[in-house]
């Protein structure tokens, strides 16, 4: 397991609550989070948010610090 899926998995209902706060709209459904499928997860941001792969984990890290 990667550290990001650590991070996450530890503090996802906050970072979860946070990334709601700052996009509205995300729905839960977009949010759901699953050990070992991250990687889906991080499409289902990517394609919401128009962002890169890399540019939304680093956005779930900079709200889980």
């Amino acid at each position: 397991m990667s550290a990001f899926s650590d991070k996450v998995s530890g503090n996802w209902k906050e970072i979860k609550g946070k990334m709601k706060q700052e996009y509205a709209t995300l729905t839960d459904n977009d949010l759901m989070y699953e050990k070992g499928k991250e990687d889906e997860m991080l499409g289902r941001l990517q394609q919401k948010l128009g962002k890169s792969k890399q540019e939304v984990k680093d956005w779930i890290n900079s709200i889980g610090n």
